[in-house]
């Protein structure tokens, strides 16, 4: 009886093992003997290109390829090895030993080769030898653009910046060519080729105008270089779509030369400061305290200051035990008495704390939160910080009163530059894009429409603003960003940094955020400068950077003088 069962067992066991290899492991069986009959060759998808919103390629690709070796096909493996060295300037002993390993079938010995290295490599008809295009990516401009096109590894996966963001998009699909061969992997003479191509990777159509954008990639040079900073950046943006038409942070680096073995250097200059860093803005963000009571003051509350009221001429205020000082006396050594316009041409700190107090807390956090404060804008780029923005729970009065000039309150350059884009469009919140739309393989373009997020102000309040900044321009601190003819505003702002908590002696972020024509306006420039050494203010150092931009913008649109 033991002995049947014993039978009757080593029988199921056996009969479970041929369904198992059967019904479950069939297929890859398959598979693996199909695979030691057959080899291929990856057909490598072309990357897809990125251009420019007027069509010009930004990120293009150069014809290489891709060298591999069948070790088990190959009959002489030191002749392989040196002919492989010779042609492609290799050390022998290194091809030798890569393609004498075992139990692989297939090695990469080159990429990125020369169509002609390979045709000389060809001409020695090696069994066992094939070649592959791959993808070498050339980018047109070299350091233009560097933080937001980003770069690709070396077998063409993107790695930062808008590569990896659409990597999936721009990558295509691989197809491959398949030979019949021998077991030892020798293609047969009388085997058919079976060829699987690639669909290529769409192209991107960027929002940005690379002719502004080498504008502004010159002017931060030239701003870096004449102010010993630590750094600058500029951002230039459509007011009435939120479009980035340049976007440039220096130092930077040449994407045809990534400088791959110095990690600490590549980390540093590949970073999109204005978009994934925060900073304190000082006196720029007093157009949102203006915005804000503006707005309330035509809504009807009876806590905002209208046009025409006039400040109290102390040059200090003093909130929950703290002075708040304004940054310098206006007028023959005396700080004399101020309307909202004046207070802005100023840049006075103790009237933007009247006003963020006067408004409180609530108020002025649903403005805050509507300009997207504390919030990321939505933009088509990974790593976009959300700024520090205290909660409201905790913001006691001398917060509040701070935040009303830039203090207490940390955003990034995007943040700020989209801010004061709606409340000077007419109050209209856009996400911002740097991709404008796509471009199939076959040469179709597919645009994107542009989204509409919120409503901050009213057009009446927005207009009023606008105006007030003209003013800053052509009789405040904004004065160097002045073109005769035409009507630009702005704001400049100098905020102290800080360092483990604490004031940083010494060491300021000086910034200016100007637009234009300042009645309807098309192009909006912010430019910050990190640590400026010697001269800090804004108005001495950042606006002239941006009326630089302005010129450059209306001489390549040939925008004609306003009348």
């Amino acid at each position: 009886m033991s002995v049947s069962l014993a039978i009757a067992f080593i029988f199921c066991v056996i009969a479970g093992r041929f369904f198992y290899i059967q019904a479950v492991w069939g297929s890859e069986l398959v598979i693996r003997a199909a695979d030691q009959w057959n080899r291929e060759v990856p057909v490598i998808a072309s990357r897809g290109k990125i251009y420019d919103r007027r069509g010009d390629v930004l990120a293009g690709n150069k014809n290489t390829y891709s060298v591999f070796v069948r070790p088990a096909a190959v009959g002489d493996k030191e002749y392989c090895a040196e002919i492989i060295a010779g042609v492609f300037g290799m050390d022998a002993s290194s091809v030798l030993e890569k393609i004498s390993k075992r139990g692989v079938s297939e090695v990469t010995v080159v990429t990125h080769a020369a169509q002609s290295a390979v045709e000389k490599l060809v001409s020695y008809g090696i069994d066992g030898v094939y070649y592959a295009r791959d993808n070498t990516r050339v980018y047109t401009y070299g350091e233009a653009l560097c933080q937001v096109l980003g770069f690709t590894s070396t077998d063409g996966t993107g790695i930062s910046g808008l590569e990896k963001y659409y990597d999936a998009l721009l990558s295509g699909k691989n197809g491959e060519i398949l030979y019949a061969t021998d077991i030892v992997g020798i293609e047969r003479e009388d085997a058919a080729v079976v060829y699987s191509p690639a669909q290529d990777g769409s192209g991107l159509l960027l929002t940005i105008d690379s002719r502004i954008q080498l504008s502004a990639e010159e002017a931060v040079r030239r701003a870096y270089a004449s102010t010993g900073a630590a750094g600058v950046s500029c951002i230039v943006l459509d007011p009435q779509t939120f479009e980035v038409l340049a976007l440039a942070n220096y130092p930077s680096y040449n994407l045809n030369d990534v400088p791959r073995n110095d990690t600490k250097k590549l980390n540093a200059y590949s970073r999109n400061r204005a978009v994934v860093d925060v900073y304190e803005p000082g006196s720029t963000f007093k157009v949102i305290t203006a915005a804000a009571n503006i707005e309330e003051y035509l809504n009807g509350n009876k806590s905002a200051f209208s046009p025409s009221y006039v400040f109290n001429s102390s040059r200090t205020r003093s909130v929950d035990g703290t002075t708040i000082k304004c940054w310098s006396d206006h007028k023959n050594g005396k700080h004399s008495n101020q309307t909202l316009a004046q207070a802005l041409n100023n840049s006075c700190n103790p009237c933007f704390t009247d006003i963020a107090l006067a408004l409180g807390k609530d108020v002025f956090y649903e403005y805050l939160s509507a300009f997207g404060f504390g919030n990321v804008t939505g933009i088509d780029f990974s790593g976009e910080a959300a700024g520090l923005l205290l909660p409201e729970s905790l913001v006691k009065n001398c917060d509040l009163a701070r935040i009303g000039f830039g203090q207490t309150v940390a955003v990034t350059q995007l943040q700020l530059a989209c801010a004061v884009a709606a409340a000077v469009n007419g109050g209209n919140y856009y996400e911002p894009r740097l991709v404008r739309g796509t471009v199939s393989a076959e040469g179709e373009r597919q645009l994107f429409t542009p989204v509409l997020k919120s409503k901050v102000i009213s057009e009446k309040a927005s207009r009023m603003l606008a105006g007030m900044l003209e003013g800053v321009v052509t009789e405040g601190s904004g004065k160097k960003a002045y073109i005769e003819g035409y009507k630009v505003g702005g704001k400049t702002g100098t905020a102290q940094k800080y360092e483990d908590g604490k004031i940083a002696a010494g060491k300021y972020v000086s910034s200016f955020v100007g637009f234009f024509p300042s009645d309807e306006p098309e192009y909006l420039v912010l430019i910050t400068v990190d640590e400026p050494q010697g001269t800090y203010y804004g108005s001495a150092v950042a606006a002239p950077v941006a009326r630089e931009i302005f010129e450059d913008i209306i001489a390549i649109n040939d925008i004609e003088p306003y009348e």
